[in-house]
This record gives C-alpha cells, sequence and structure tokens, in this order.
C-alpha cells in the first residue's frame, strides 16, 4: 500500500515538473520574477536568482548534514555520542561562514538599491498623479498632459461580452515614451494612496497626496507593457490599469507633434461657443468615463455611499454652483476635484448633460468660457 501511495504521489510531483517547464506556463512567469525589460529589471531578477541559489545551497548543506547524521550515527548502529562542550573552533566556524554570505549578499543589493534610487542626468521627467480611479500624465518639459481611464467596455465587466485579451488592463490614453532614454517619474496623488506599478520595469512607488515620489526607468527593447495600481484605493481599485508603450525615437517624436497639435485644438474648442446637442453627447461620453463609476450610469448613485445626481438639489439648482462642485470636489467626502483632470470643454459639457439628463430637463447650458473663468 505504502509502495503504491509513494508511485502515485511520483507521478504527481513529475507531472506538476512538467507543467512547470511547459512553454505556457514559462511564458507567464508563474512561479518566478520577469526578467523585464530595463537594467534596473535585469539587476533585480538576477539578484533575486543569486539571493535564491544561495538559499538552495544553504539548505542542501544544512539539510545533508542533518539527514547523514540521522543515517550514519543513528542509534540502532551502536554509535556513541561525541562528548565536547564550547568548542572555540566551532563557533568560529559558525560566526564567520554566515557574515561572510551575509556580505556577500549586502554587496549586490546594496548595488541595486543605489541604483533604483539614481534619477539624475534623465532625458525625460513625467509627473504621475493618481486619481480614484485613473492617472493624469504631465510632459514636463513638453506642455503635454492628458488622462488615462480604463478602456475595458463595461458590457466585459458585466458578462454581457465575452472578455477581451488585456481585460481591465486597456487604457484609452497610454503612457508613450522613447527606448533608451531614461525617463524620471515625479508620483503623487490627488485623493488618496495609489501605487504605480508595471511589472516590467521591475519597479513600483506609492503615490501619495502631498508627497512626491520619484522613480526612473529605460526601456531598451519597443513594445507595449502592462501594469496597474497596487494599492487598495477604494471599491474600484482594480479599474486603474497602466499601459506604457515603448517607441523609437522617431515614433516617438512623431506621437509628441500629434499631442501637441491635439491640445492646440482642445485649447481652440474651448474658445468658440457649443450647442446643447454637442455639449450632450460629448458630455455623456465624459460622464460615463469620469462619474458612471461612482454616481452609475442612470445617475441614482449608490445609497448610503454616493448621491443620486437625478433630481437632486445640485443638478437642478444654480448652474454656477454645480459647475464649482464638479471643479472643486467637496471635502470630506469621496468626490473629487475634476478641475485638474477635464478641459474647460469636458468639464462644461458633462455639468450640462447632468442638468439635462434623466430627466432633469433644466434646459441650461455651461460655455467653456464659463469654466474659463471660473478657474
Amino acid at each position: 500500500m505504502l509502495v503504491t501511495k509513494a508511485k502515485r504521489l511520483l507521478a504527481t510531483l513529475a507531472g506538476w515538473a512538467a507543467s512547470v517547464y511547459a512553454g505556457g506556463a514559462s511564458a507567464e512567469y508563474a512561479l518566478n520574477l520577469r526578467p523585464g525589460v530595463t537594467p534596473i529589471s535585469r539587476e533585480a531578477y538576477d539578484l533575486h536568482m543569486l539571493i535564491m541559489w544561495i538559499c538552495v545551497a544553504i539548505g542542501i548543506v544544512v539539510f545533508g548534514a542533518i539527514f547523514i547524521s540521522i543515517v550514519k550515527h543513528r542509534k540502532s548502529k551502536g554509535v556513541q555520542p561525541a562528548q565536547f562542550h564550547e568548542s572555540t573552533t566551532v563557533e568560529i566556524i559558525w560566526t564567520v561562514i554566515p557574515f561572510l554570505i551575509l556580505i556577500g549578499m549586502a554587496i549586490p543589493a546594496t548595488k541595486a538599491l543605489v541604483a533604483m534610487e539614481d534619477t539624475s542626468n534623465s532625458d525625460l521627467t513625467i509627473k504621475v498623479t493618481g486619481y480614484q480611479w485613473k492617472w493624469g500624465y504631465d510632459y514636463i518639459d513638453d506642455g503635454v498632459s492628458f488622462i488615462s481611464s480604463l478602456a475595458t467596455p463595461k458590457e466585459q465587466i458585466f458578462d454581457m461580452q465575452q472578455k477581451g485579451e488585456n481585460y481591465l488592463l486597456e487604457v484609452d490614453n497610454p503612457l508613450v515614451v522613447p527606448t533608451n532614454k531614461k525617463v524620471r517619474l515625479l508620483i503623487t496623488a490627488s485623493d488618496v494612496i495609489h501605487a504605480w506599478w508595471v511589472p516590467d520595469l521591475g519597479m513600483k512607488k506609492d503615490a501619495i497626496p502631498g508627497f512626491v515620489n520619484e522613480m526612473w526607468f529605460e526601456i531598451d527593447t519597443e513594445g507595449t507593457y502592462r501594469g496597474q495600481c497596487a494599492e487598495l484605493c477604494g471599491k474600484d481599485h482594480g479599474y486603474m490599469p497602466i499601459v506604457v508603450i515603448a517607441k523609437n525615437e522617431a515614433d516617438y517624436g512623431k506621437w509628441l507633434s500629434a499631442q501637441k497639435t491635439a491640445s492646440d485644438a482642445v485649447a481652440a474648442a474651448a474658445e468658440r461657443e457649443w450647442g446643447m446637442s454637442e455639449l450632450l453627447e460629448r458630455g455623456e461620453k465624459v460622464y460615463n468615463t469620469s462619474c458612471a463609476a461612482c454616481h452609475q450610469a442612470n445617475g441614482e448613485g449608490v445609497p448610503g455611499a454616493f448621491p443620486s445626481i437625478k433630481g437632486s438639489a445640485v443638478a437642478t439648482g444654480p448652474s454656477g454652483d454645480h459647475l464649482a462642485l464638479v471643479m472643486n470636489g467637496k471635502a470630506g467626502t469621496a468626490m473629487a476635484a475634476f478641475a485638474g483632470q477635464l478641459s474647460d470643454v469636458d468639464l462644461a459639457a458633462v455639468v450640462t448633460y447632468q442638468r439635462n439628463a434623466w430627466g432633469n430637463n433644466v434646459g441650461d447650458l455651461i460655455q467653456p468660457a464659463e469654466v474659463k473663468a471660473a478657474r
């Protein structure tokens, strides 16, 4: 019976080992860190493997000595235990050897930590701001800013459609950076603690309100790299992905030029008067991206957590008070300030939409010029 059970156990272990080394399991790095695409990520991976093999060697030596002692010096063989006490030689050996091992581990670990914190001589600086539940990116030297939000359709989230390949790891506006350039990130938050984490880049930093953290990376391989917020930042924490696209320098320059052109177009759009229909159309899109997570797509909110906009005193009251609330938020509540997240046009559109949707039908509208004046 024992032999049969042993054979079954060995067969199970063999099957498990085969699955570990299969291409799929290896590709997903299910049992190990990723080497990544940056010098820091590879240094962390190499350090991890070095420490792991040191631990394996220590385990073999220690447990090997134990097993040999059990087998060769057991009582049934008539072995008599040695009699010695306070051996100076033994004391020195088991003090010096661990000390040397720790020094051997500390040197590469210290080197890696120092490299991780060295953000000097960067080629590009980007400010990263965490919001519930999106990321804001400001290219400080280039005057480009945008908000990056979850792009996974709600139909997939609510199981009305088949989930896509990058379910909950896709955004509308990814962070785009050039390859082989040192990118410095200044990371903060506007509301609660978030954490900016992309596994392939090898680093994670907390985004803390009122505090600025720094990190850097230098991607050497073109591609798309995905991550997500790694702090429990609220009920929709799982809907706050990060997508980084690394382009060669020429393609990055084209992207940056297109972003500047788009920013100029947004600025020009804020200078003209908008009609009700176009504000409502744009406002609905902004609402679904920025407001529906809390107040729901039907504007009825979540009782006890998020107030209803449908039929509310705010949405049917003075338009100036409504705009001020959306722009500045409300202290002590989950209502965030959107003045730094949305453009003048988007703020005008979403307030107009809220005042004329779900039966509110106030009939007025907010122009982008009014938002600009309110700033």
